[in-house]
């Protein structure tokens, strides 16, 4: 089953409340302080994330299980974890961009 989670929308502007992932050299927006769950994702430009990513907006939803969610996708990005709780992978459907989010307490 999945959930509708966020948008992800790339952004150059510095927004308040922003969260660096050093890894992704990414700095994010919670998108549960967005009242229509924007996610805005502000790329450093050493940013090791698909170019796509930074050019594009994507959807994402939360998904029971990663792993079994990710077979026969075109996977884009594997799974990884930016911060404790949560794991992703990014697939493209069509060509369009999509988070894959398992949540875990």
């Amino acid at each position: 089953m999945k959930t509708f989670h966020h948008i992800g929308m790339p952004t150059t502007k510095q927004r308040p409340g922003e969260t660096f992932l050093d890894e992704a050299r990414l700095h994010i927006t919670d998108p549960e302080a967005s009242a229509y769950r924007i996610e805005w994702l502000r790329f450093e430009d050493d940013s090791p994330l698909p170019e796509i990513l930074k050019t594009t907006a994507h959807l994402a939803y939360v998904v029971d299980d990663l792993d079994s969610a990710l077979v026969n996708q075109d996977v884009l990005l594997e799974p990884f974890t930016p911060m404790e709780g949560v794991r992703v992978a990014f697939i493209l459907d069509d060509g369009a961009p999509i988070e894959l989010m398992q949540l875990n307490s």
